[in-house]
């Protein structure tokens, strides 16, 4: 064999049709395309239209929300903390941030920044400086001698810092919040429920 005599195996490429080259190829005048009409023409996405009735994707109900602003956070559990300083990966002396438990490879990447989730057991004290950290994670740690510095309650608080401030130039003055989580707080529908018992 020759190179000059290297080809396909018989019927291993099949050559493309050609349309719009004469009555004789059998796609010739209209290109298989028919004759006149929308879906005669290029760039045509008719899938969906219902002859005037209200479309399907339209009839059906939209359900949840995807908030663009929204962080994207890495999650690390107390176990893999802690499997990371058991393998001396991680070291525990000084404060641990984002960057510190990329190196360890406890995470790929730091992202928005990190939350503490509280699945697992921690026995090491740590000193965490993350973005955020769920209630039972913080009290593990801090049960275990640690302590967690979480930015997003800083950062919470230059925001109504800011905000308030900014009404204070407008003239407004915003009513009283309770905090997040007080126990004096009365939600709407128990009150609408001691009103509704006490009738």
């Amino acid at each position: 064999m020759k190179l000059n005599e290297i080809r396909d195996n018989e019927g291993a490429h099949k050559k493309r049709m050609r349309v719009g080259r004469g009555p004789g190829s059998g796609k010739g005048k209209t290109a298989g395309r028919g004759v006149k009409g929308q879906k005669s023409r290029s760039g045509v996405a008719i899938g969906g239209f219902e002859g005037g009735q209200m479309p399907l994707y339209m009839r059906m109900p939209k359900r949840g929300f995807n908030n663009p602003l929204a962080l994207k956070l890495a999650e690390v559990n107390l176990w893999r903390l802690q499997d990371a300083i058991d393998a001396k990966k991680l070291d525990i002396k000084g404060e641990i941030k984002g960057d510190a438990l990329v190196a360890a490879g406890v995470i790929r990447r730091v992202k928005d920044g990190v939350r503490i989730l509280g699945t697992g057991e921690i026995k090491s004290k740590l000193n965490l400086v993350v973005w955020s950290a769920s209630a039972g994670a913080v009290k593990a740690i801090e049960a275990a001698g640690g302590t967690v510095v979480q930015e997003r309650i800083a950062s919470e608080a230059k925001a109504a810092a800011r905000l308030e401030k900014r009404n204070a130039a407008k003239g407004k003055a915003p009513p009283a919040k309770a905090p997040r989580g007080d126990a004096n707080k009365i939600s709407a529908r128990t009150t609408r429920t001691a009103a509704r018992n006490a009738k």
